[in-house]
């Protein structure tokens, strides 16, 4: 995505964020129906719907703000990959898997098993590891900075 931010759209506006947005969304969302017709699942929604615990207006209401925090989840990414780098971008998500189960099982009282805590643990053992990696090149590079002003104030000699 930030190669195509580069190379394809060379344009760097919130504009064209949401412009990747919008049409990668259409085209899952048209995958996605042609997918629930073609395979004829779209005939037991009502009954999915009807079988909900909490009842059918939850359902709807459920469906509804899912798609619509992961729209606004999904232009935060790609904003992210707009205004930092992909790579930031991916470790913020990576993030969120981890703290998902926690607000899970706060929120929703979900009970936590062995393999979200390991794919917990996994994930903020990925964004440690980009947090330290990060300080390491900061290090490297404020050094080599300070060696090659160090070098050049020694080249003018002692006058």
């Amino acid at each position: 995505m930030q190669l195509s931010f580069e190379k394809v759209l060379k344009r760097e506006t919130f504009r064209v964020v949401l412009d990747m947005q919008i049409y990668t969304s259409m085209v899952a969302t048209f995958v996605a129906v042609f997918g629930l017709f073609a395979s004829g699942e779209w005939k037991t929604l009502h009954g999915e719907m009807r079988g909900f615990a909490k009842g059918e207006v939850s359902y709807v209401m459920t469906v509804a703000w899912t798609a619509v925090v992961w729209q606004v989840c999904a232009v935060g990414v790609v904003g992210l990959i707009f205004m930092v780098s992909s790579l930031f971008s991916n470790v913020i998500s990576t993030l969120s898997l981890a703290i998902t189960p926690i607000a899970s099982v706060i929120v929703f009282h979900d009970k936590m098993n062995g393999v979200k805590v390991i794919s917990m643990l996994m994930a903020f053992w990925g964004f440690v590891s980009y947090i330290y990696q990060n300080h390491l090149d900061d290090v490297k590079a404020r050094r080599i900075r300070s060696d090659t002003n160090n070098s050049s104030n020694d080249v003018g000699g002692p006058w």
